[in-house]
């Protein structure tokens, strides 16, 4: 058998719990492992956490981490487009292993899914040109700044914003992003999504994270019940943590390292 030298020591000290417990049989991980294939939900338009390159192959965070588990687990990956309606649907009726899609976790979700560690940010910020210096929200106070009105990001903004700053509201994401890219702001406040679609087809104008507005990281969801694969998703997350390979997959593809994630 090759399977077991792909799991962290966390999740065999897991497996090795539950099974001297009597805990009944969780087919999951056996299935992946015996299969070779996991398969992994993701968003299909949703960048840069995921969306359809150029090559019509998915590209993204969520794609990235993706990849990530599957070769950590030495198996093959096949990804399956999500939406935000089915993501845990395709969970309970076992069409995905897990879903990495920007999932949040509460209360309620909890009650349908289970779910591992977060893997990632998922954030309102500010963001303008690498030539602009901005270390801090006192280095705010002179600069323009676009927002969409009573946003998130329009509640965060200005209860951080140091007097002197000059932030203009616009009444859509469209026309925030809009006045950006044709300078009449010099930044812009808006979340992870947005800014990372407007990197992804403005590259000339060199936007990269500025300052943290909000936190919100995104979680790997789960069928319920499996609890020796989401001992070992959550040994994988750990192990990435710690050599740095999620903080690599979040600079890539939002400027940022992954900060303090809960486990």
């Amino acid at each position: 058998m090759t399977s077991s030298k792909f799991l962290p020591s966390l999740a065999l000290a897991a497996l090795s719990l539950l099974l001297s417990t009597g805990a009944q049989a969780q087919h999951a991980l056996d299935a992946i492992l015996k299969n070779k294939k996991i398969t992994i939900a993701v968003p299909p338009d949703f960048p840069p956490y995921g969306s359809m390159g150029a090559d019509f192959k998915m590209q993204g965070l969520d794609i990235d981490v993706a990849n990530y588990i599957g070769a950590k687990l030495g198996v093959t990956v096949d990804l399956i487009p999500v939406t935000s309606v089915n993501r845990i649907p395709y969970l309970q009726t076992k069409k995905a292993s897990l879903v990495i899609a920007t999932l949040g976790k509460n209360p309620d979700r909890e009650k349908q899914i289970d779910f591992a560690g977060a893997y990632s940010p998922f954030f309102q910020a500010v963001f303008g040109a690498r030539t602009l210096n901005i270390k801090s929200y006192a280095d705010l106070a002179g600069k323009t700044i676009g927002v969409t009105r009573g946003s998130v990001e329009d509640q965060e903004l200005n209860n951080l914003a140091p007097a002197g700053t000059d932030i203009r509201r616009f009444e859509d994401n469209f026309k925030t992003v809009n006045a950006f890219t044709a300078g009449q702001v010099q930044l812009i406040a808006t979340g992870a999504s947005v800014a990372g679609n407007l990197m992804a087809k403005s590259p000339q104008l060199r936007t990269e994270y500025k300052l943290l507005l909000k936190e919100s990281p995104n979680f790997i969801g789960l069928p319920k019940g499996e609890d020796t694969l989401r001992m070992t998703v959550n040994g994988i997350l750990a192990e990435a943590r710690k050599n740095g390979d999620l903080d690599k997959i979040s600079i890539k593809w939002l400027g940022r390292p992954v900060g303090d994630l809960p486990q």
